[in-house]
């Protein structure tokens, strides 16, 4: 199967019968696309049949080898086709800037001006791929209603096709991928031989260069430039022919002129000191090349040539690029894991993988993916690094192990017998990060796998930045457990039940930082009646957590000594003011008295707490108050005294909750009132959460913490006490 149903209702055929799936039916459709619309490239993408990865099943235009980094691409990858197949929609990136700013893996690789549409390919009830087409960078910064329509009609007809193609269990063949063939030779044998005879005798070199770089046509000043002879250069690629311009510097020009079909130039040292100018002009077929000689160049800041291996120094440079960028985003260990997995895994062709680290002397597993049975690769914690396994190996050595079969592998470790986990061949992948050893990463295939000296440089280049990645999520994963724990030591785990009064509490960390803060909140029951408070201490960092914690400890003690609230508040600022501490806090703390339903409040420059009444409606309270604490040691501290019926909901929360950049606090005060008002009813756990959502945000990012405490009057039940 080509394809994989998203579980919609299928939809009603339509009334006409779709056209006979032509042969070839992907590369037809590809060229018809580019045709409508004018696009410079493209390719087209499926399914994979047991694998959430889209793979490139022609392209056009332009060689492959240009979006190698991309020819197998993750359903969750942030690349545009497959944010076309998860969100059902056509993708438009109108420039180079919006590239960098949406897709910056992308830009990364392809720094030039060019525009690009990706589509779904997909029927009402299943999806089977998508589609992508560029133009050059003069291409105007919207996509035109005619080119949308003419796009997206191409991709439905492919859709309804391959649909077609699938209920009658007809499978895709591969189809080659398609290049404008080269321009017609001028009408005419003299005119040609003329031509030819008019280029020979100009003064400066002149070459042209097909879609792969390889030269087709070059004068003799060209191969006096260069120093290579003419029947040297024809059918080679131009920096294959000539070593010293084997170098990726030129032939990033190369590509940007075919991508953009702008025309580019690089100035090149021919040793020892002949300086050459190179000026490339593109077309959709190719480039012309125009050499001469150059004034000579003072300073070069580009590397010097390196020696050529065989393999196609774009692709490993493009996959380099792009997954360094995309290995850049990951923070904590899961996420290193879930980009390799779902980037490098990809790009590579491997179909599982595994994460593994040292501690204790003994190997534990980070992360896998692939496995359908995880106790295959789970038995692998806790086994010494001394038992001779590859995994061990590569760890304790530092070498990378490729094994291209089954019987490779068992030959030299024997015990492998006893693990199978039904691969067919293996990449060990030592992660070294700092001059150590963090790691290993372990790439699986399904069948035998040759790996050859290039994919194995490729490989052993990735598990640099792998391990560069693991290091660093190590040591936030580190962190962040740490603080983690410090925060919730510092808070209370639970609240205590009150006969009187039920209490929820939240705390969320900020997003940015070591996600932990100085909010903090608590509930006291003392002499048989109930206090509560909630403050913020300036920051959200360690010295804010360490002095949240210090005034905590200081209300309770204050409030079981029987202190007044205007006395806990002011004996509460005066100890900040003697830690010699330069950081700030607000409070509010109030004690509450069932018994004659109030509740009396003091407040320290902090938001004010809305009430909830039984019928329905919702005032922020405006309480007299102070300073806030640590400021001015003789700050008086004034209190007000607030009905609280039975029914009625008290909202404490911290600043974090009601700020937001950009918008008046007012604005999202006012907001926070209405969702309390329209969700009163709900069970006080249940409205906590409600009151911490962000309809409007996917991902609700916090420059500060959050607390919030809510406590509910219980209806009388003839008693006094809380």
């Amino acid at each position: 199967m080509v394809a994989v149903s998203d579980g919609q209702e299928a939809a009603q055929a339509p009334a006409s019968r779709p056209a006979p799936v032509g042969r070839p039916l992907l590369s037809l459709t590809l060229a018809s696309m580019l045709d409508d619309v004018d696009a410079h490239s493209g390719a087209v993408y499926l399914l994979a049949a047991r694998e959430p990865v889209l793979e490139m099943a022609v392209s056009a235009g332009l060689p492959r080898a240009f979006a190698a980094p991309w020819e197998r691409v993750g359903l969750n990858a942030p690349i545009p086709v497959a944010e076309a197949v998860r969100d059902r929609r056509l993708v438009w990136v109108g420039g180079e800037h919006e590239m960098a700013r949406r897709y910056p893996r992308i830009a990364v690789v392809l720094p030039y001006p060019f525009a690009l549409a990706a589509l779904p390919v997909a029927t009402a009830a299943t999806v089977y791929g998508a589609a992508y087409v560029t133009w050059p960078g003069s291409h105007p910064p919207d996509l035109s209603d005619r080119e949308r329509e003419r796009l997206t009609a191409a991709c439905d007809r492919l859709a309804l096709r391959l649909e077609r193609a699938a209920a009658e269990n007809r499978p895709l063949h591969p189809e080659p991928d398609l290049l404008t063939p080269s321009a017609s030779e001028p009408g005419g044998t003299l005119g040609t031989v003329e031509a030819t005879r008019m280029v020979g005798r100009l003064p400066y070199g002149l070459c042209s260069l097909d879609l792969h770089g390889r030269v087709g046509f070059a004068n003799a000043a060209t191969a006096e430039l260069l120093g290579v002879p003419v029947s040297h250069l024809l059918g080679t690629q131009l920096w294959a022919a000539v070593p010293w311009l084997n170098d990726p510097v030129y032939e990033d020009r190369y590509r940007a002129a075919l991508i953009s079909q702008h025309v580019t130039s690089f100035v090149a040292l021919r040793p020892p000191g002949d300086w050459l100018s190179f000026r490339l002009y593109p077309s959709t077929n190719g480039l012309s090349v125009r050499i001469s000689r150059a004034r000579p160049v003072s300073e070069m800041t580009r590397a010097g040539p390196q020696s050529r291996d065989g393999s196609p120094r774009l692709v490993t440079i493009s996959h380099v690029l792009s997954l360094a960028s995309a290995l850049t985003e990951a923070a904590g260990v899961q996420d290193v894991v879930q980009l390799v997995a779902d980037e490098i895994s990809p790009a590579v062709g491997s179909q599982s993988l595994v994460v593994l680290a040292s501690r204790a002397g003994r190997m534990h597993v980070l992360g896998h993916r692939g496995y359908p049975d995880a106790h295959v690769v789970e038995r692998f914690n806790g086994l010494p690094l001394s038992e001779p396994t590859p995994g061990t190996q590569a760890l304790n050595t530092g070498v990378p192990a490729f094994f291209d079969s089954r019987e490779q592998l068992e030959r030299l470790y024997p015990s492998r017998n006893a693990t199978p986990d039904g691969m067919g061949a293996w990449a060990y992948l030592p992660l070294v990060a700092s001059g150590r050893p963090v790691g290993t990463c372990v790439l699986g295939y399904a069948r035998s796998h040759h790996f050859a000296a290039d994919e194995r440089a490729v490989l052993t280049s990735l598990s640099g930045l792998i391990a560069q990645a693991l290091e660093r999520a190590l040591l936030y994963d580190a962190k962040l457990q740490l603080a983690q724990g410090l925060q919730a030591a510092l808070l209370p785990a639970s609240l205590p039940p009150l006969a009187s009064i039920e209490a929820a509490a939240r705390y969320l960390p900020a997003t940015q930082g070591m996600e932990i803060g100085g909010d903090f909140y608590d509930l006291v029951s003392s002499d048989g009646r109930a206090a509560a408070v909630i403050g913020d201490v300036q920051g959200h960092n360690v010295t804010a957590a360490g002095l949240m914690g210090q005034i905590r400890t200081a209300v309770r003690a204050y409030t079981a000594v029987g202190q007044a609230p205007a006395e806990v508040m002011g004996s509460t600022n005066r100890l900040l003011i003697d830690l010699g501490t330069e950081l700030f806090a607000s409070c509010l703390y109030l004690r509450l008295d069932p018994a004659r339903h109030v509740a009396v409040m003091a407040r320290a420059g902090h938001p004010p707490p809305l009430l909830l009444r039984p019928d329905g409606k919702v005032k922020a309270l405006d309480l007299a108050g102070g300073p806030l604490l640590g400021i001015d040691a003789h700050a008086v501290y004034p209190t007000t005294e607030v009905p609280l019926v039975p029914g009625s909901v008290l909202a404490l929360y911290t600043d974090g909750l009601i700020e937001t950049p950009g918008v008046d606090i007012e604005v999202t005060l006012a907001g926070l009132a209405r969702r309390l008002a329209a969700n009163g009813l709900q069970p006080l756990d249940e409205l906590a959460d409600t009151l911490l959502q962000r309809g409007d945000e996917e991902v609700w990012e916090r420059p500060d913490d959050v607390a919030l405490l809510l406590l509910r009057v219980r209806p009388d039940r003839g008693t006094g006490t809380v």
